[in-house]
């Protein structure tokens, strides 16, 4: 049976708009494995809403959702994101009505990893340390992640002052990830959280 709380999803991707004449819909990529795709056949379509708010939050134990199992007859590469077909979606009308649709599996299904890795939405909700000088400094809180910017994912944070705080997630940066107790440490280079907030 699967989970029935956002927080025990993984993301794989957001359904964002139909695509071609056949039910294709084409979604931007949240998966940090996109080849995974071709090891699945068995998705989840969940409606994010309310629920991804609540989340971002703090407030995981109030985000009940009603996944709906899908079978995924292919995908392909499309323009930095990936082309989906799903059985049964065989019209344009049926794709366009799966737009803003979040397709996950559950987070027990994720690939493993090694221990200093992590899945980019565990990220979310995790207080982000710099330990580059003598004593570490608390930035601010993760609240998203923008995949898109670059080589490296940049990390949106809450800082003290309430303003937001851009911060690229390079490895080198990286120095502690600790998921299970919300906490990440990056040696951040001198100037960059003042030079990064004014971004908010």
């Amino acid at each position: 049976m699967p989970p029935k709380r956002f927080d025990e999803w993984a993301w794989l991707a957001r359904i964002r708009r139909a695509q071609g004449r056949k039910g294709e819909v084409f979604a931007e990529i949240l998966t940090d494995f996109p080849e995974k795709f071709s090891e699945r056949r068995r998705l989840w379509l969940v409606s994010e809403g309310k629920a991804s708010a609540r989340v971002r939050q703090g407030d995981v134990t109030a985000a009940p959702i009603t996944p709906r199992e899908v079978e995924l007859v292919n995908h392909w590469p499309h323009k930095g994101g990936v082309v989906l077909h799903f059985a049964g979606v065989e019209s344009i009308t049926v794709a366009e009505a799966l737009v803003g649709l979040g397709v996950a599996i559950p987070k027990a299904e994720r690939a493993p990893l090694s221990n200093d890795e992590a899945y980019v939405g565990d990220l979310i909700g995790c207080e982000l340390v710099d330990v580059a000088g003598s004593e570490p400094v608390t930035v601010g809180s993760i609240e998203d992640i923008d995949l898109t910017a670059g080589q490296a994912p940049i990390l949106m944070v809450r800082g003290r002052s309430n303003g937001e705080i851009l911060i690229p997630f390079a490895k080198s940066y990286l120095r502690r990830l600790d998921t299970p107790n919300k906490r990440v440490e990056m040696a951040l280079p001198e100037g960059l959280v003042d030079l990064n907030e004014s971004a908010g």
